[in-house]
């Protein structure tokens, strides 16, 4: 059979796993199960030969964010920016859109990159499965057999097999999440989960899109044929995408067409949807306690633990989840995980910074970290990488001290460039057009002490970027 163009779904926000997961750092860029986050686990299982080299969908805001991620496990992807957030139907039709202009017929597996899957080899195979189904027409999804009456998920109904061997079923409905009662009874008819991993030929979808949802397929057909290179992304046409109703792809088209079906899957899948999915992957001693970081746990079970910084203790309390972050702190009764969205909403609401931002703030330079703030001051620290540099800018309403602490940092200062070695600083003045860049093989850090009368990020002209940003 033909490869896979497999299209990776990399816009997610996971609120349920705040506050590692904020839409500055989203659980997918997060590794919440192993030492890899979940976006790259996905990306390693396709350098199987069956799939072409990856399509990665991703928001503008998280570029080089999964461009970076790919460097380090040494994968290559074609990497499609949404310049507007939408549900995962136009996202869908933008997918079949670039797969027809590799031929009508191309079979694409449209996977989520926040998933986990225990069995990698099982999973490649099922993907074969389904793209044998999906190249003589069917839309198919993976339907993963329960483990418990979950409610946090959809489920399926399966009817009668669509190939000889009965490996693809006929979908005889798609239920929405239940109450438990009925979850139960999802259970004993063989419902599956809706895993929302689909395969597709991409003529058919193309079909299906323009009978059921046909703004959604003309913006996505626009926003493609507009759509600019810059730097190594492709960007979607801002107006023409923005014109995409957004609506999940469920509800666009997999509940309304007559060609789903699914493979019934059993790969160990998990979509790390809540605190209590994390604990459930994690390894766990005696007592079900798991620890993650700086943590302890004594006379307790089944307890989980992540904190990275600060010592984090829990004695005589069972079934909770405490994450411990620099600016944050959870403590979570474990049945309670579906509740953690509704407390990010509720501190959204209250205007509070750490609902969405990390204390940490990733560039594609590298990042920096604020240490500490006051009236008229802020100090950072800042890291950049190897061979990496920042805009060449000014501010009207600050200046700032660098201290080198590691590294040789090359600065621009109006019309001097500066090499300041460690223990050594520079002072730039209000005003001053600036620069700094590690000319070095190692990563460059430093302390920056900012004073002025306003010290926002919105107080950066920036006059030359060699990331294209404004």
């Amino acid at each position: 059979m033909p490869k896979i163009l497999p299209v990776i779904m990399c816009g997610g926000s996971g609120t349920r796993v705040w506050p590692e997961s904020r839409e500055s750092l989203p659980k997918q860029f997060i590794s919440l199960v192993g030492t890899r986050s979940t976006f790259q686990m996905a990306a390693e299982i396709l350098k199987d030969p069956v799939f072409e080299n990856p399509i990665v969908i991703s928001n503008h805001d998280y570029r080089f964010l999964v461009s970076e991620q790919l460097a380090e496990i040494k994968r290559e992807a074609r990497i499609v920016l949404e310049p507007v957030r939408r549900d995962s139907a136009p996202a869908v039709a933008v997918a079949a859109e670039l797969a027809a202009q590799l031929g009508p017929e191309t079979v694409v597996a449209l996977l989520a990159a926040d998933h986990v899957v225990q069995d990698t080899k099982g999973f490649v195979e099922l993907c074969k499965q389904a793209a044998e189904a999906a190249a003589l027409g069917y839309i198919v999804t993976l339907g993963i057999k329960p483990t418990e009456p979950a409610t946090g998920y959809g489920y399926i109904k399966t009817g009668k097999p669509v190939s000889l061997d009965g490996a693809v079923l006929k979908v005889a409905g798609f239920v929405e999440k239940p109450d438990a009662a009925t979850a139960e009874k999802y259970i004993a008819e063989n419902y599956l989960w809706n895993s929302g991993n689909f395969f597709f030929r991409a003529d058919v979808m193309q079909a299906e899109l323009q009978k059921f949802a046909p703004a959604v397929a003309e913006a996505a057909a626009a926003a493609v044929a507009a759509a600019k290179q810059d730097l190594n992304f492709l960007v979607l046409d801002k107006d023409a995408f923005s014109a995409a109703p957004k609506i999940s792809i469920d509800y666009a088209v997999m509940e309304r067409t007559d060609k789903a079906a699914v493979v019934p899957a059993d790969i160990g899948w998990s979509d790390v949807g809540n605190w209590a999915a994390v604990w459930d992957l994690s390894d766990r001693d005696e007592f079900g306690n798991s620890t993650r970081g700086n943590g302890v746990v004594m006379n307790a079970s089944n307890v989980h633990i992540r904190s990275d910084d600060f010592l984090t203790t829990v004695v005589g309390v069972d079934n909770v989840i405490v994450v411990t972050t620099q600016d944050a702190v959870l403590v979570l009764n474990k049945a309670c995980g579906d509740q953690v969205k509704q407390l990010v909403d509720r501190l959204k609401a209250e205007g509070r910074p750490e609902a969405l931002q990390h204390k940490r703030s990733y560039r594609p330079w590298g990042y920096y970290q604020s240490v500490d703030n006051g009236a008229r001051y802020q100090v950072k620290r800042i890291v950049v990488k190897p061979g990496q540099r920042l805009s060449l800018q000014k501010h009207f309403h600050r200046a700032e001290h660098w201290i080198v602490v590691r590294g040789t940092a090359e600065v621009t200062r109006d019309s001097e460039v500066i090499f300041v070695h460690e223990n050594e600083s520079i002072y730039l003045p209000i005003g001053c057009t600036h620069r700094m860049t590690n000319p070095g093989r190692i990563d460059l850090e430093l302390i920056e002490v900012q004073t002025g009368s306003y010290l926002g990020e919105d107080d950066i002209i920036r006059i030359e970027d060699i990331y294209n940003r404004g």
